[in-house]
């Protein structure tokens, strides 16, 4: 792994998510990089998704569950202990993955949640799976979330930023990544989309003010703006350009019911060939 570096910098706690499945692999992998560079202990949950009923009416289903349950955690624990890695592997019986995972990496403190991504749904629903999605829009810190055959290099970075507050903490990211990992890092690029030609100056406007922090931190920022569909012209920038990890914001809650982050990074983490990096304003 001579050719990664610790791209996001110092960890106290990481909490790996894990649901045992094939698109956890690339998270495990990364999960277990990062730990290696700065942690001693890794912490690792599986939620195994049980409702009430299954519990008191299907209570071989559940015992099958936490076998397989139990042959994963000590296959990823296998593998930390390749790089001298110790596991702390917690285990939840629940209906809402996504809020053991968001209460335990709160009780940790986790500096950030790594997790997988079910793949894509189809081009009409672009949606992450709903843990991911519920994660995301919950968790008190930034979420990793890795597609199964990815390894994050950092050769190439991208942030997307639309100017607005919640945007900030990523930009930030981006540039203390960027200059973190110099000279690796071959480029680094700040991308805002304009929705219509009209909206072309407040992109550019977007990236210059990216340029001018990065600047000051002594970080080479290249811009791009770009008319079109965010999601869309997020995810075509990010192929383009080979970019390795692209890091956005999320909105947060959208409300009581709908607890999803905003569509664009949505689609974003949903399609994305790469991985990201959402970070909390």
């Amino acid at each position: 792994m001579s050719n990664r570096m610790d791209y996001m910098g110092p960890l106290k706690n990481i909490l790996l998510a894990t649901d045992g499945s094939e698109y956890s692999e690339g998270a495990i992998k990364e999960a277990i990089y990062l730990a290696k560079s700065c942690i001693e202990k890794l912490s690792v949950i599986y939620v195994l998704e049980v409702n009430p009923e299954l519990e008191t009416e299907g209570q071989k289903i559940v015992e099958r569950m936490e076998i397989a349950a139990k042959e994963h955690l000590d296959r990823i624990r296998k593998m930390a202990a390749q790089d001298n890695v110790e596991c702390e592997v917690i285990v939840r019986r629940t209906d809402q993955p996504y809020k053991a995972i968001v209460e335990e990496a709160g009780k940790i403190k986790s500096d950030v949640i790594v997790m997988g991504r079910r793949g894509r749904t189809g081009l009409k629903k672009i949606l992450m799976g709903s843990v991911t999605a519920k994660v995301i829009g919950y968790s008190p810190c930034k979420v990793l979330v890795v597609p199964k055959d990815s390894e994050i290099k950092v050769d190439n970075i991208m942030v997307a930023t639309d100017g607005s507050k919640y945007c900030e903490a990523a930009e930030r990211e981006a540039v203390s990544m960027s200059k973190r990992c110099y000279p690796k890092v071959k480029k680094t690029f700040a991308l805002s989309v304009a929705p219509a030609g009209s909206d072309l100056p407040r992109a550019q406007a977007n990236v210059e003010r990216v340029m001018e922090k990065a600047k000051e931190q002594g970080v080479e920022i290249e811009p791009l703006t770009i008319v079109g569909r965010r999601y869309e012209m997020i995810l075509k920038a990010a192929k383009d350009r080979n970019a390795d990890i692209i890091i956005m914001g999320t909105y947060g809650r959208t409300g009581i019911e709908k607890l999803l982050m905003g569509s664009v990074s949505e689609r974003v983490v949903g399609l994305s060939q790469c991985p990201v990096l959402v970070v909390k304003a």
